[in-house]
């Protein structure tokens, strides 16, 4: 994987850049859609390419390791042609899903054993048999294996916390260079930088993970509790000292706004589960705000969802995904997902072209208030 930093804005650290992969570039900042099980959710992969205009998707190592298993996906050669996606894909590591699992998992030097919430049944994850998982998965970026410590960790446990991840991926990295992938093209690991709310321990995992020189590097276990500005500034934090000639990528964040806010911090990727969710739960995303579709202020509005946004807001009127969500039909989960998903592809390209322009903190600053209120 060849990143190319193209374009450098000069009142902020973003950037934007072109991500070779042998799978097709990607245009940075971007945002996946996450495809948890291999499907993004209520979402045919017709639309995210015509309509969302997604340029890389996301898979869950825990999750298709479950379900439906390696087995399964290596016999169909890998997920890319199990689910018929010939784009770009990254996936985890499982990591933030297993220690997730409270009461059903057991952390080790060696590992972590845990209970599968689907049925019970017990698994173990190291760092070398996640990679071994990502081989099979076959993802262009896959993710170390790591601890991602709750939110509000007290600074001991943060420090352990750091340290167990730390020697991880060092056992991650070295399997990772004695395997190969195996569906004939190129993989690449991405370390994720930890350290909780604690300034010197961002530090040091941000080092740590920069002296590896690895492809990319991913800054996890934020958007876990804390307020948005510590958050912000974990990010310039770890990005001062993250390499500029490699992609940076926020894992599990957020907010239309928090993404703005990441990009002109110097972060290129973005995931999140938000734009989906809440898409399939009627609040939609626009750059005039957020919108209840259940609220019956829409009952009689027969303008589009979005006269500026993909095909299916320009044809569907609030009124009618109104109805469809007081009807529960599936479609409104459908409509509301598309254009949310839409939005936020939407809201990157905007993004990178006011910093090719080189008015992205201006641009950002007056469309930031509005994006936050509530029509």
């Amino acid at each position: 994987m060849i990143f190319e930093l193209q374009h450098t804005d000069q009142a902020s650290e973003a950037r934007t850049g072109l991500i070779h992969t042998d799978h097709g570039d990607i245009r940075t900042p971007i945002y996946m859609p996450v495809g948890t099980d291999g499907s993004v959710k209520a979402v045919h992969f017709r639309e995210l390419k015509e309509q969302i205009k997604a340029q890389i998707i996301l898979g869950n190592t825990y999750h298709l390791y479950l379900r439906p298993g390696l087995e399964i996906l290596k016999a169909a050669g890998g997920l890319h042609r199990f689910i018929g996606w010939d784009r770009p894909m990254l996936t985890d590591s499982g990591g933030f899903q297993v220690f997730s699992l409270s009461g059903i998992r057991k952390l080790t030097e060696e590992g972590c054993q845990f209970q599968s919430n689907i049925d019970g049944s017990r698994h173990f994850f190291t760092p070398e048999n996640v990679i071994d998982k990502e081989r099979i998965l076959g993802a262009d970026i896959i993710m170390a294996l790591d601890e991602c410590p709750p939110g509000l960790s007290d600074y001991t446990y943060a420090k352990e916390s750091l340290g167990l991840t730390q020697r991880w991926l060092d056992r991650g990295i070295r399997h990772f260079q004695e395997t190969q992938p195996l569906y004939g093209f190129r993989q690449s690991l991405f370390p994720i930088v930890q350290g909780c709310t604690y300034k010197d321990l961002r530090q040091e995992a941000a080092q740590y993970c920069a002296d590896k020189g690895a492809d990319g590097y991913a800054i996890g276990g934020l958007a876990v509790g804390e307020p948005a500005e510590v958050m912000y500034e974990m990010i310039e934090i770890v990005n001062a000292i993250l390499p500029q000639n490699r992609p940076r990528y926020l894992m599990g964040v957020g907010t239309p706004w928090n993404i703005l806010e990441a990009i002109e911090r110097g972060v290129d990727m973005f995931d999140s589960v938000m734009p989906s969710r809440d898409g399939r739960n009627a609040l939609l995303f626009t750059y005039n705000g957020t919108i209840n579709m259940r609220n019956k202020k829409w009952e009689m509005d027969f303008s589009p969802i979005d006269s500026e946004g993909c095909e299916t807001d320009r044809i569907t009127s609030k009124a009618y995904l109104h109805h469809l969500f007081k009807a529960k039909e599936i479609l409104a989960m459908q409509i509301g997902s598309i254009h949310n998903l839409a939005f936020y592809l939407r809201l990157v390209t905007d993004a990178r072209q006011h910093i090719e322009q080189g008015d992205f903190v201006q641009w950002k600053s007056s469309v930031i208030g509005q994006m936050q209120k509530r029509i």
